[in-house]
């Protein structure tokens, strides 16, 4: 799922797009897919069941970051929804790849300083530093 909408999804958008290549085009379709349905689809997971963000993703155990996680879900349902909502609205996908830079940047920064990270952890960082490069090249790019 995270290959699809990180890599996949948004190359296959660009291809298949009738506008020329462009620091445009590619920050559209990257913007949509990994910041619009990736974080509103991790957010309502998160708000739904908090428990696999929290024990698979990051190896915590108590319940007592549920809540944490759940208020986690509500910043990624929101942002999400401006990455997939720049779409359709003239002028919103350099907001929300400005905000996708910063928190995939800081969360893949972040995922670094944990030096016993398991696989999925590992999958989270290296996505992560990815996308906020993408993101940051468009968004210089495009200038």
């Amino acid at each position: 799922m995270v290959l699809a909408l990180m890599l996949v999804l948004p190359i296959a958008s660009i291809v298949l797009d009738d506008a020329p290549l462009s620091a445009v085009l590619v920050g559209t379709w990257f913007v949509f897919w990994a910041v619009g349905i990736r974080l509103l689809l991790a957010g309502i997971r998160q708000i739904v069941q908090p428990r696999y963000t929290a024990k698979t993703i990051l190896g915590i155990e108590s319940d007592d970051s549920l809540v944490l996680v759940r208020e986690l879900g509500f910043a990624n349902v929101a942002i999400g929804c401006i990455g997939a909502a720049s779409l359709v609205v003239d002028g919103w996908w350099k907001p929300a790849a400005i905000a996708g830079a910063i928190f995939y940047g800081l969360a893949g920064i972040n995922h670094t300083r944990h030096p016993g990270r398991n696989r999925l952890q590992n999958i989270a960082m290296v996505s992560d530093l990815f996308i906020a490069v993408v993101l940051s090249v468009a968004l210089l790019a495009s200038l």
